[in-house]
């Protein structure tokens, strides 16, 4: 096994690789060119965590592909045994897993995209990877072996950076239930000492609302 190569950063492109999936062979992210995309890696086949894992990704597949967002699945085990293992989810808990999943039994995507951490053992951790419709990676979400992930988390961010990149906004915490402003969405600082006071003519204005004029905030 190679070892862990350099992590992939936020707003890089994603690299390129081609590979074996339960779908058939895929060029990524070519194929997904216009799209969204979570690529996902999961310790290993026939185990519990990733099990529950597929499960909750799967119930929430047809809200992701309402963002124009797809769902590609990794772990170094070889394409029978994903094979087998989706088909066991089918006919165990009558869920059938409808993404593909690449079989990286070689580990080189997984090392190419920082998956395998070498204090973490041989396998890949739960790693996440959002990508925008040019292939620009956006956001990562690293998660050990021992602890599954929250799916819901997963489709929130890309919601909000769906939002952000429309609106031009920032999204706070929580959102949509954030403790401060709600459901609102954050007008980025102002960067210049006229745009300030702009800022806090348009809150008397009742055109947005203001903490201050570096905190300002509006309905997406």
């Amino acid at each position: 096994m190679e070892q862990a190569a350099r992590l992939p950063l936020l707003g890089e492109r994603v690299p390129s690789f081609e590979a074996q999936t339960t779908h058939g062979p895929i060029k990524f992210p070519e194929d997904y060119r216009g799209k969204w995309v979570v690529l996902f890696s999961h310790p290993a086949d026939f185990t519990p965590v990733c099990t529950t894992e597929f499960a909750a990704f799967q119930k929430r597949y047809e809200e992701f592909k309402k963002l124009n967002c797809e769902l590609v699945g990794l772990s170094i085990d070889q394409v029978f045994s994903h094979i087998k293992w989706v088909e066991w989810i089918r006919e165990k808990l009558g869920i059938e897993i409808k993404f593909p999943v690449i079989a990286d039994d070689q580990g080189k995507i997984a090392c190419m995209l920082g998956m395998i951490h070498p204090g973490k053992g041989t396998n890949t951790v739960r790693a996440v990877f959002i990508i925008d419709l040019q292939g620009i990676i956006r956001a990562i979400l690293y998660y050990p072996q021992e602890v599954g992930r929250n799916m819901d988390e997963i489709l929130r961010l890309v919601k909000a950076l769906q939002l952000s990149d429309e609106k031009k906004v920032a999204v706070p915490a929580n959102w949509p239930n954030n403790e401060l402003i709600g459901d609102k969405v954050i007008i980025p600082p102002a960067r210049d000492e006229k745009t300030a006071r702009e800022r806090l003519e348009k809150a008397k204005a009742g055109e947005i609302e203001c903490y201050d004029w570096w905190f300002c905030y509006k309905k997406p």
